[in-house]
């Protein structure tokens, strides 16, 4: 028998006005913000490690992105550990691995969600070579045909430290994320994903630190949590 679909919700979508959506869309305004001089259409989100929040953020992203009437399409490029069409409750029939592989084309590896202005591209079937795939000519001018069709690109990885994924990724991408597990990830670690990063010259636009227990009397929980009681 086949197993249901794991299923997780998108918080920004089903609660515009909580307050961790507010998060979202403070993220989403300091990246427009912060890159006046080089636009930023392609955003790499990656961790350190496993269970940090990376493909959470990457989709909560998107939707915040797409609430403010842009073109948003999510790639999901972690073809090891999937997650992204539990996300958005989509098939993974087709995906990035099939066009990489020429198994199926663009077009069929598109897919519209629920969600107003956001298209995703799930992994596809988990191939045998992630690596050689994201490494690829081929990976290279895909990102390239796409953003002439999506105002923002938004590419979920797998964790920078475990494999080469994210490193490959990094490179051909316009900025990187880096999600952060507050209560799990320690400083070397963190500083160990960094110098990854910029080993390879990846543009850090930010680190969000995730899963940071709320402190009740902080201005931000006062102004955000308190008025929606």
């Amino acid at each position: 028998m086949a197993q249901p679909r794991r299923s997780w919700p998108l918080v920004s979508n089903l609660n515009p006005r909580s307050s961790i959506s507010e998060a979202y869309k403070i993220l989403r305004t300091n990246i427009d913000f912060s890159n006046y001089d080089n636009a930023v259409h392609t955003i790499m989100i990656t961790s350190c490690s496993m269970a940090e929040g990376k493909s959470t953020t990457a989709a909560n992203l998107a939707v915040t992105y797409g609430q403010t009437n842009r073109n948003v399409l999510v790639i999901d490029a972690d073809m090891r550990k999937p997650s992204q069409h539990h996300a958005f409750q989509i098939s993974n029939r087709y995906g990035l691995s099939s066009v990489l592989s020429k198994q199926s084309t663009i077009q069929e590896a598109l897919q519209l969600t629920s969600i107003s202005n956001v298209t995703v591209m799930t992994s596809g079937p988990i191939p045998p070579n992630p690596s050689e795939l994201l490494a690829s000519k081929r990976m290279t001018s895909l990102i390239e045909e796409l953003k002439a069709d999506f105002d923002i690109i938004i590419v979920d990885t797998p964790p920078i430290i475990a494999i080469t994924d994210a490193q490959i990724m990094a490179n051909k991408c316009d900025g990187v994320i880096l999600v952060v597990d507050s209560g799990k990830v320690k400083n070397e670690i963190a500083l160990k994903a960094k110098s990854m990063l910029d080993h390879v010259q990846a543009r850090i636009l930010g680190v969000v630190l995730n899963k940071k227990k709320r402190v009740r009397n902080d201005d931000y929980y006062y102004y955000y949590g308190e008025r929606e009681k």
